[in-house]
C-alpha cells in the first residue's frame, strides 16, 4: 500500500476533521506562496503565479463547501499543497 492510498483512506475515515485541517493548510500555504511571489515585484509572471495560487486554493476550499466526495477533496488538497510548495520554493531559490 502506497503512502498516498494510505493517507487517502485515512482522510476518508474522518473527512470532516481532516477537511477543516485541509482548509487551514491550503490557506496558509497559499498566503505564503502569494507573499513570496509578490516579494519579487508585480509583473505579469508574478500576477500569473498569484492567480494560480488563488485558483488552486479556491477549488480545494470550494470542494469542501460543496460537500464533494472525500477522495476528490483529498486529491485537490494534494494538488493545492504541491503547487503552493513549488511556488514557494521557486520564489525562494530564484
Amino acid at each position: 500500500m502506497t503512502t498516498y492510498s494510505h493517507l487517502s483512506q485515512e482522510f476518508s475515515k474522518n473527512s470532516l476533521g481532516y477537511s477543516s485541517l485541509g482548509i487551514l493548510l491550503s490557506t496558509c500555504l497559499g498566503s505564503i506562496a502569494i507573499m513570496t511571489t509578490l516579494m519579487h515585484g508585480h509583473s505579469f509572471l508574478q500576477m500569473l503565479l498569484v492567480f494560480l495560487t488563488v485558483v488552486v486554493c479556491s477549488i480545494h476550499n470550494g470542494s469542501i463547501i460543496t460537500v464533494q466526495k472525500p477522495s476528490l477533496i483529498f486529491g485537490l488538497l494534494t494538488i493545492s499543497t504541491v503547487v503552493n510548495v513549488l511556488i514557494i520554493l521557486g520564489n525562494l531559490i530564484f
